[in-house]
C-alpha cells in the first residue's frame, strides 16, 4: 500500500491560503508559517503530519501527496476543514 509523509497548513480562507503560500515562497519557513497559522493542531509541530497510507486522508489530500511533486508547496487544496497548503516530504 501507498505511503506518504507530509505536512500542511490549513486556514479558512483561499485568500489567507495564498498569502501564506507567497511568505513561503519568498524564504519564510514552511515550519514557521504553520506553528503562527494553522488551524490544525499539527500546526504545533510545524505542520508534519506523519507517515500516512492512501485512503486516510480526505482525497482532496490523497490526490495531491500521491500525486504532485516531493519537497513542493501545493494548494491551495479546498476540503471541508478549509483551504490547506500541503508539502509531501517522502511517497513509497
Amino acid at each position: 500500500m501507498p505511503r506518504a509523509s507530509a505536512r500542511h497548513i490549513l486556514v479558512d480562507t483561499e485568500q489567507q491560503c495564498l498569502d501564506l503560500k507567497a511568505q513561503i515562497e519568498g524564504g519564510a519557513a514552511f515550519t514557521d508559517i504553520a506553528k503562527q497559522h494553522s488551524n490544525c493542531p499539527s500546526g504545533a509541530n510545524g505542520g508534519e503530519l506523519g507517515e500516512f497510507n492512501k485512503g486516510d486522508m480526505v482525497p482532496e489530500f490523497d490526490t495531491v501527496v500521491f500525486n504532485e511533486a516531493l519537497n513542493t508547496v501545493h494548494g491551495p487544496v479546498k476540503t471541508q476543514f478549509g483551504y490547506h497548503l500541503l508539502e509531501v516530504t517522502s511517497r513509497s
